[in-house]
C-alpha cells in the first residue's frame, strides 16, 4: 500500500490514521522525488547567484511562473566551461532532491551550458557593456606599438599553424627574438591560462635573463562562437586591460569578435596580420635608409655648391693682398725718412733742458758743501768710543778659546774608546787566525788545485803536494809522503789553540 494512499473509510474514527514523525513523512517525500525523477534536464533563467567562501554556488533557475533553487558543489563550479551570470538562460543538467531542514525541493546541478547562442550572445553584450561603462574600451588608454621591438611575447598554441604562421612571417619581414607562452586556445582552462600568460610575461624583469617583451601577441584560428569562448571572458579581458606591455589582438577570422579586440591595444583580424602589425618590412626599411643617405648627400652637395659660389663672389670684391700692402708701405717710407730729424731735435731740447741746472752749480759752492759735511762727520765720530767693542772682542774669545779645548777633549776621548776596541778585535783575530796556529808548528798541506788535504789517503793520490809554513811554503813530489807511518811512542802533546 503507497504511504499517501488513504483506505479509512469514511466517518471511521481518526484513531485508525498511521502516524508519522516529521523526519519520517520527509525521508519519505525525498524517496519519492528522488526515485521518480532521478536526473533531468531543465531549462531556465538564472537569478539569485551567491558565492560562498566554500566555493559552491547557490542559484535560483526560473521562468515566468515558477523558481526551483539549484546547487553547484565547489568541484563541478571550478570545471563548468562558461561562468553563470544573473539574467543568462542556461540548460541544466542534475538531479531533484530534497532539503528536509527548510522544507524545499532543489536540484544538484552537475553541468550547466547556455541555452543556445542567443543567451550567449546575450550574455556578452551584458558583459561588453559594463566593461564599456568601466573605461576599458577606451581609445585614449591604448598604448601605442614599438616601430621595431626587440623581443615579442606570443600567448597561442604550441602546436597549431598560427603560431608557424607567425614566426614565418616575422622570418620573411624582420626576424625577431620570439618567447612563446604555450596556452590552451578553447576548453574549460582556456581563459584561466591566457590570463595567466598575459600576466606573467608582464612580470618579467627588463633586461634580466628572461627579458620581458616589448609586445604581446594573443593569437588563436577562427572557430564557433563556443570555441572562442575563452577570450570573451571577463578575467582575459582585465589582464588583457591591465598589461603595460602593448598587446595585438589575433583572435579569430576578420569577422570573428571577442572581447579581448575590444580592450587590446590593436586588433589583427588574421594572426598573420599580427605579425605584419609587430614588425616592419627589413627590405623596405633599408630602401627608406638608402634613400634617405642619397637625399642628405645631395642636400650636402647643393649646400657645398652654394656656399663654394658666394665664396667665390665675395672674393671677387676683395681687393688684392698686394695692393692692401701698398699704403702701409708708403707710410713706412715717409716715416723712416722723418726719424733722423726727429731724434736729432729731440737731443737738442734735451741738452738746453740740461744746461740750466748746470750753470747754478759752482767749484766753490761744492767746496764748502764738502766741507761742512765732513765736519759734521767728525763730531759724530768723536761721539762713538771702541772700548766697549774691545771688551766684548776680548770676552768672546775666551770664550772660543775654553770651547776650542773642550771640543778637543771630547774628540780625544770619542775616538780613544773606538781605537781600543780595534785593537782588542784586531788581538782576537791573529789568535783566532790559522796563521798564528801555524806559527805554533802546525802546518797546512794543499794538494795541486790548491785544496787543503785532510788525510792521508788524499795525500797519497795527490800529484803534488804543498806545505805551507809560518814561515813560507814548500812544494814536493807526489808520493813522497807514502809508505806506513812510522810507529811512535807518545806523540807530542798537541797544546790548546788559545
Amino acid at each position: 500500500m503507497d504511504l499517501f494512499e488513504d483506505d479509512t473509510p469514511q466517518g471511521a474514527g481518526e484513531g485508525n490514521m498511521p502516524e508519522f514523525t516529521v523526519s519520517e513523512l520527509s525521508g519519505a517525500v525525498k524517496r519519492v522525488i528522488e526515485g521518480e525523477f532521478g536526473f533531468v534536464r531543465v531549462r531556465g533563467e538564472l537569478g539569485r547567484i551567491s558565492r560562498p567562501r566554500s566555493g559552491h554556488l547557490y542559484l535560483d533557475l526560473k521562468d515566468d511562473s515558477s523558481v526551483i533553487s539549484g546547487i553547484v558543489w565547489r568541484g563541478v563550479a571550478s570545471k563548468l566551461e562558461m561562468q553563470p551570470e544573473e539574467g543568462m538562460e542556461v540548460i541544466c543538467t542534475g538531479r531533484l532532491t530534497t532539503y528536509p531542514g527548510q522544507s524545499r525541493y532543489q536540484i544538484i546541478i552537475e553541468d550547466m551550458r547556455p541555452a543556445g547562442l542567443g543567451a550567449l550572445m546575450a550574455m556578452l553584450e551584458k558583459r561588453k557593456a559594463m566593461l564599456q561603462a568601466e573605461g576599458l574600451f577606451d581609445p585614449a588608454r591604448k598604448k601605442p606599438l614599438p616601430f621595431l621591438p626587440e623581443i615579442i611575447g606570443v600567448v597561442t598554441s604550441p602546436s597549431g599553424a598560427v603560431i608557424r604562421d607567425i614566426l614565418h612571417r616575422l622570418r620573411e619581414r624582420f626576424p625577431r627574438k620570439v618567447l612563446i607562452w604555450p596556452v590552451a586556445v578553447q576548453g574549460k582552462t582556456s581563459a584561466a591560462e591566457v590570463a595567466r600568460a598575459i600576466e606573467g610575461f608582464n612580470k618579467f624583469t627588463p633586461g634580466g635573463a628572461l627579458p620581458r617583451p616589448d609586445l604581446l601577441i594573443v593569437a588563436r584560428g577562427g572557430g564557433s562562437v563556443e570555441d572562442l569562448w575563452g577570450f570573451n571572458e571577463e578575467i582575459v579581458a582585465r589582464a588583457a586591460a591591465a598589461s603595460r606591455i602593448p598587446l595585438i589582438s589575433a583572435v579569430g577570422h576578420e569577422t570573428d569578435t571577442t572581447l579581448i579586440d575590444f580592450v587590446s591595444d590593436r586588433r589583427a583580424p588574421t594572426p598573420t596580420a599580427a605579425a605584419e602589425m609587430a614588425v616592419p618590412v627589413r627590405m623596405e626599411l633599408l630602401a627608406r635608409t638608402g634613400e634617405g643617405q642619397l637625399r642628405l648627400t645631395r642636400a650636402l652637395t647643393h649646400r657645398l655648391e652654394v656656399r663654394g659660389q658666394r665664396l667665390r663672389d665675395l672674393a671677387r670684391a676683395l681687393p688684392r693682398a698686394e695692393t692692401l700692402l701698398d699704403q702701409p708701405r708708403q707710410r713706412l717710407d715717409l716715416l723712416s725718412d722723418r726719424l733722423p730729424q726727429a731724434l736729432m731735435r729731440g737731443v737738442d731740447r734735451r741738452r738746453l733742458a740740461l744746461s740750466h741746472p748746470a750753470g747754478a752749480l759752482r767749484p766753490a759752492l761744492l767746496t764748502r758743501m764738502l766741507a761742512t759735511r765732513a765736519e759734521a762727520l767728525g763730531r759724530r765720530a768723536d761721539r762713538l768710543s771702541i772700548r766697549p767693542i774691545q771688551r766684548e772682542i776680548a770676552l768672546g774669545a775666551d770664550r772660543l778659546k775654553a770651547l776650542g779645548k773642550r771640543l778637543d777633549d771630547a774628540g780625544a776621548r770619542r775616538v780613544e774608546a773606538p781605537r781600543d776596541r780595534l785593537d782588542a778585535l784586531d788581538r782576537l783575530l791573529q789568535t783566532l787566525s790559522y796563521k798564528g796556529t801555524l806559527a805554533r808548528g802546525y802546518a797546512v798541506v794543499r794538494g795541486e788545485g790548491g785544496q787543503v788535504l785532510t788525510s792521508v789517503a788524499a795525500a797519497r793520490e795527490a800529484s803534488g803536494l804543498e806545505i805551507e809554513f809560518a814561515d813560507g811554503q814548500m812544494k814536493i813530489g807526489g808520493g813522497a809522503a807514502s809508505g806506513k807511518p812510522k810507529a811512535a811512542g807518545k806523540p807530542p802533546e798537541q797544546g790548546s789553540l788559545f
